[in-house]
């Protein structure tokens, strides 16, 4: 594998990077690197719906100026029209960024029963709102993320277990592409593991990456599910500069495998930034799925990630 300084070289990015040299005793992050750090709010999925104004506030309190945001329980963009979330978002001192909507709709698993004090009576979940989904609401999706002055919108996640999967998913990520640049928006797939185990001997990433042009469709790689999955992330960069503005930042337990905050499991964010001169990246955005006490969690990542830059 090449070095960093080969990497450089073939960018064309070696005085921009103020001749950082390989080995990370004497490596910094160059000025390219996102300095800003912003959060996924899936992270704090647990407790945004019971109070959207609060959980904001406290992760702009910590430090956080950039936002990506998932789908909420309250319906909308968490009970609000695109326009009223982007004037929250701002006036607390940060931008929204990016949306996440998946590729189909999702199939919430069959009701179950709700414990309640009264024996005599079943408590039912409480209703799902409708989940805007890139196979049926393309349209809607793009014209809502540009009322919200969004710049990215991104596939959370798509069924990859079959060819016969792959090809539905490259048939709607392609006609997202293009009703996205339509719209002046950028349009991003965020992976998980199975983009990168092989169906029928191919790997789906690679044929997302090769079957959608870059033009149309970038990446958000999930740093932690990339790490699970054994990826040589800096190959990956080399093999497909420019194409990762996003990035989340996650990490996982070793033991568990599970999320737990940046700078507290085994994923290598130095290596990983280091070689990310040629991934074209432009926002970072700290997740943690499940997280046990979000606002806490997402501190402690603040804290930890802050020195990594």
């Amino acid at each position: 594998m090449q070095n960093r300084r080969d990497f450089l070289k073939k960018s064309g990015t070696l005085a921009l990077a103020g001749l950082a040299l390989p080995g990370w005793a004497e490596t910094r992050i160059t000025s390219a690197f996102p300095q800003r750090m912003g959060v996924q709010l899936y992270t704090t999925m647990s407790v945004i719906d019971q109070d959207v104004m609060g959980t904001l506030k406290q992760i702009a309190d910590i430090g956080y100026k950039d936002i990506e945001s998932a789908f909420s329980m309250k319906g909308g963009y968490y009970g609000m029209k695109p326009k009223a979330f982007a004037a929250v978002i701002n006036d607390l001192g940060m931008t929204w960024q990016a949306h996440h909507v998946g590729a189909v709709p999702f199939r919430r698993p069959a009701a179950a029963p709700v414990a309640t004090q009264d024996t005599t009576k079943v408590a039912q979940r409480p209703a799902m709102p409708i989940m805007k989904s890139l196979l049926n609401d393309t349209q809607q999706i793009m014209d809502e993320a540009a009322e919200g002055g969004l710049k990215y919108v991104v596939c959370a996640s798509t069924p990859l277990k079959t060819m016969d999967e792959i090809k539905t998913s490259l048939e709607i990520l392609n006609k997202a592409g293009e009703t996205a640049k339509k719209a002046g928006l950028t349009f991003v797939y965020h992976n998980h593991t199975a983009e990168f185990e092989k169906v029928e001997g191919v790997l789906p990433f690679d044929m997302i990456a090769t079957q959608i042009s870059s033009d149309l469709l970038k990446f958000e790689l999930d740093l932690a599910w990339a790490t699970k999955a054994g990826v040589d992330i800096p190959a990956l960069f080399n093999n497909h500069g420019g194409r990762f503005p996003l990035f989340h930042v996650k990490d996982l337990n070793k033991a568990t495998q599970k999320p737990v905050e940046v700078g507290e499991g085994y994923v290598d964010f130095r290596k990983i930034f280091d070689a990310s001169v040629l991934s074209g990246v432009k926002h970072l955005f700290v997740e943690q799925d499940q997280a046990p006490s979000p606002v806490e969690n997402l501190s402690t990542s603040f804290k930890n990630l802050k020195k990594l830059l």
